[in-house]
């Protein structure tokens, strides 16, 4: 029988498998996926829930496997100058495009296009492999203290979902 991941929980102790899929993937609560064992199993989550490095999912019959980012291709901008790194945002910011953001730097799926504007602005692109784990939004999570549900049957609290 095929592991049904039907939740996102709170965990702290070890996890029985993990499960790495690249960004877009983590954004698609219902999927196929093989496990870092080896093991197919299906994503059963609420229409709408993303996963993020670090969350744990648990299954039907209690395991629990944590998600990790794959490092997959992305762009990311370098900037010594505050203010250029904020205006390199802004323009990507008001094109939707999902960003990581760091000291520094900002990360984003590969775009020519994109790369060439934020070349403009005076940022260095380069093309790299990285983990791209963009930023979640100024709402995220706004409803979860509403939505955590209290004792399951593991021990583990289901934590609400993340919309986008």
């Amino acid at each position: 029988m095929m592991l049904e991941l039907i939740e996102k929980f709170r965990h702290s102790g070890d996890t029985d498998d993990t499960l790495t899929l690249p960004y877009e993937r983590r954004q698609r609560s219902r999927q196929r996926v093989r496990l870092d064992s080896g093991r197919e199993a299906m994503l059963l989550l609420a229409p709408g829930t993303s996963v993020f490095d670090g969350d744990h999912l648990h299954a039907a019959d209690g395991t629990s496997v944590r998600v990790s980012a794959a490092a997959e291709a992305v762009s990311t901008a370098r900037s010594d100058d505050p203010l250029r790194l904020a205006r390199a945002c802004y323009h990507l910011g008001n094109r939707h495009v999902a960003l990581q953001v760091g000291s520094g730097w900002v990360r984003y799926q590969p775009d020519h296009v994109l790369d060439e504007m934020v070349a403009g602005l005076g940022l260095e692109v380069i093309h790299e492999t990285s983990c791209f784990e963009p930023e979640r939004g100024a709402y995220h999570g706004h409803a979860e203290h509403h939505r955590v549900l209290a004792g399951s049957s593991t021990g583990a609290h289901p934590v609400g979902e993340h919309h986008h």
